[in-house]
């Protein structure tokens, strides 16, 4: 079973050596906790692919300290450079041409290669002492609800991997965004996540920010992760609706179904019956895209027969909680 280290300097150093040796390692981002890998060593991301189940035609996504570790991964112009300044480190994914040295496995034979540099300070304490940019897709069995904890990593890869690094609860909880720079006329986001469509067009101007959405299809590679329409799935059939529920059907749901609210549900009666759960109190879109997949794992944990969610408000984050429910449904309808 893989063991949970903290980030004792003896630590960083076993497991930089593990990395070096093409072994994986369980790592905390800001957004959710990654299988990583040497990304410049075919068999490194090789065994990513296999441990997480994942098909070689879904890429991954290379993690690199600054600019400067970039820079040996891909190439970018000025409008990097300006996004870089703004949003970097943080939750946001840049697709961009690749270099030579990044192998064939990790783009899935691609011309492109999607590179991030997180924020999370034992994440970059690892980065700094390892030296080498780091494949790391999330550290859970392919299609699955991403973990945002070590203990969700131990639960469904801990007999796959020898080592996953604490970093505590992630801060930002669901992917990050993932914006294309490869169309020089417009940009387009692929993903929403962290980084809001609005906040990114106040640095580089208009971009394209209609939502993607692939069939899998084993014989042709997919430009970025997180796109197929079915993903980040609890075991637990799933349904998303499109509109929020009324008090009436909160109180009248099927036996075995399980209600999950944007926000706590007003009744009028003031009670909340045991089969509705809810993201965020108030109404906090940052809030609720912290729980999401927290409270997906615990929902899918609960012995529901189903799971009905309603949308979040469909702007900011909320368009990313409700990116990520669709495709989660994706296995549920």
């Amino acid at each position: 079973m893989a063991r949970i280290l903290d980030d004792s300097p003896a630590n960083i150093e076993c497991l930089v050596r593990a990395l070096l040796a093409d072994r994986l390692v369980g790592v905390p981002t800001e957004t959710v906790y990654g299988l990583a890998g040497n990304a410049l060593s075919q068999l490194a991301c090789e065994r990513i692919y296999r441990a997480k189940g994942r098909p070689f035609h879904d890429p991954l996504i290379v993690h690199v300290l600054d600019l400067e570790m970039l820079d040996r991964v891909a190439i970018h112009d000025d409008r990097l450079n300006e996004i870089a300044d703004a949003f970097w480190p943080g939750p946001l994914t840049v697709i961009l041409r690749r270099r030579a040295a990044v192998p064939d496995v990790v783009t899935s034979g691609l011309d492109t290669v999607a590179v991030r540099i997180p924020a999370h300070p034992v994440f970059r304490r690892l980065a700094v002492a390892a030296g080498i940019p780091l494949a790391a897709p999330s550290a859970n069995p392919f299609g699955y609800i991403s973990p945002t904890t070590s203990i969700h990593v131990e639960s469904q890869l801990g007999d796959r991997i020898e080592f996953i690094l604490e970093g505590g609860p992630c801060a930002v909880g669901i992917e990050s965004t993932i914006l294309d720079l490869t169309n020089p006329a417009i940009p387009r986001i692929l993903r929403p996540g962290g980084i809001t469509a609005d906040r990114i067009e106040t640095i580089i101007g208009p971009i394209d920010s209609s939502v993607v959405c692939v069939e899998e299809n084993p014989g042709e590679a997919v430009l970025a992760p997180g796109l197929l329409d079915r993903h980040y799935s609890p075991t637990t059939p799933l349904h998303f609706r499109e509109r929020v529920f009324g008090p009436a059907e909160l109180e009248t749901l099927p036996t075995g179904v399980a209600a999950l609210c944007f926000r706590r549900p007003v009744s009028a009666t003031g009670e909340v019956g045991a089969k509705t759960h809810w993201l965020t109190e108030d109404g906090d879109p940052v809030e609720a895209a912290r729980r999401l997949f927290s409270v997906l794992r615990e929902l899918d944990a609960a012995g529901y027969k189903a799971i009905e969610a309603e949308p979040a408000p469909d702007d900011g984050m909320g368009r990313a909680i409700n990116d990520r429910l669709r495709r989660a449904a994706g296995r549920g309808q």
